[in-house]
């Protein structure tokens, strides 16, 4: 099996996805700190690693892979025996598509609204909040009618991928309170063996 080591920041929801999921899977790893604030991510042994300069990267063997989707798709691929990224090609397109909510609802919308808020960034706050409530009432839709959001009796690496930065939502300015089939579904993760959470999640 090989050695794991992700190179992390603390404070990333992206970060965070993988730290979640490899606890969920009982695989150890080696945290690498990389602090994005003091520009660690643009230094030339970092791009060598990731050339977009962005974390997550999760180095396996002598394999860097990069992008927090890609990593968990291998990770449960790897190590999760298709529980958390089914074969069956229907089951698998379901995935899918909410792993595109997370890169792009989710992303534009709550990732943003806090990193406008957290980190000083400059987007437009008032339409980041928009589309964030868009993505909480899509994701309320979903789950007041199933418990996980791919379908099935069991979470994927879609309800992994979509869970930070819904959790994080309140730092973005964005209460969880409207949401009560949201807020049920981050009470199942957190329930989950081998959760792990991360500053600014708050448990119900």
């Amino acid at each position: 099996m090989d050695s794991l080591r992700l190179y992390d920041f603390e404070l990333s929801g992206n970060c965070h996805k993988v730290r979640l999921l490899l606890s969920l899977l009982g695989v150890e790893y080696e945290p690498v700190v990389i602090d994005i604030r003091a520009g660690a991510t643009q230094q030339p042994e970092f791009l060598a690693l990731n050339p977009r300069g962005q974390v997550p990267v999760l180095v396996a063997g002598d394999e860097a892979i990069w992008d927090s989707m890609a990593i968990l798709a291998y990770l449960a691929r790897r190590y999760g025996g298709g529980r958390w990224l089914p074969e069956e090609p229907l089951a698998l397109a379901r995935v899918m598509q909410w792993l595109a909510v997370s890169e792009n609802e989710i992303l534009y919308g709550l990732a943003r609204a806090r990193a406008v808020l957290l980190l000083k960034r400059p987007f437009d706050l008032e339409d980041c909040q928009a589309m964030g409530r868009s993505a909480l009432e899509l994701l309320e839709r979903q789950l007041t009618a199933q418990d996980w959001l791919a379908g099935g009796d069991a979470p994927s690496i879609a309800d992994v991928a979509c869970y930070s930065y819904v959790a994080l939502a309140p730092q973005g300015g964005l209460a969880l309170e409207p949401y009560p089939a949201v807020r049920d579904w981050l009470k199942r993760i957190q329930g989950l063996p081998g959760y792990v959470g991360m500053p600014g999640i708050e448990h119900s």
